[in-house]
């Protein structure tokens, strides 16, 4: 079987999971129309992990992960209909070798930030940076609409060794 790109970067952040003290099982999540995700994956018996990767970081040294309405949608499906509350999203930043890792919650918090920026009006696609400075925490957030580099609000700043420690958390 042909190895693709999403395979070894989903791998390295399934590694560190299935290193856990604390875990115990994984499993591939089925999409609504049946298809199985290549995004998304069942731990232990109740967490969810989406995962989304960047190579590198660009000029500025922003991450940027770009989620389409598929992605958000399929996020949405699993927040609220299937493991509402244990859905996380772990952004693997490639040349870094980190990964930064928040809930749905504050995901959906970002979207819903920019579209009351943009009047209520829902983007077919929605970027999230991420920043990650030596000797920092990541900073994550998202561009006003139209002003590239113009951050949209304060940065939530979560811990690099956050991952995978917040997924056990009760």
């Amino acid at each position: 079987m042909k190895i693709d790109d999403y395979h070894m970067y989903h791998g390295a952040g399934l590694a560190q999971i299935a290193e856990h003290s604390h875990f115990t099982a994984i499993n591939r999540i089925r999409l609504p129309d049946g298809s199985p995700s290549h995004s998304s994956f069942l731990i232990n018996d109740g967490i969810v992990v989406y995962f989304k990767y960047a190579s590198e970081p660009n000029q500025s040294g922003d991450y940027i992960f770009t989620f389409t309405q598929r992605h958000k949608d399929e996020i949405q499906h699993l927040d609220n209909y299937l493991y509402a509350g244990r859905v996380f999203i772990a952004l693997v930043c490639l040349k870094d070798r980190e990964i930064c890792c928040i809930s749905s919650e504050e995901i959906n918090a970002w979207f819903e930030k920019r579209r009351a920026a943009l009047n209520d009006v829902e983007e077919d696609e929605s970027t999230v940076r991420v920043r990650l400075e030596h000797g920092h925490s990541f900073r994550v957030n998202m561009n006003m609409p139209g002003r590239r580099g113009q951050p949209l609000d304060e940065p939530d700043i979560v811990s690099r060794k956050s991952f995978p420690e917040i997924l056990f958390e009760q």
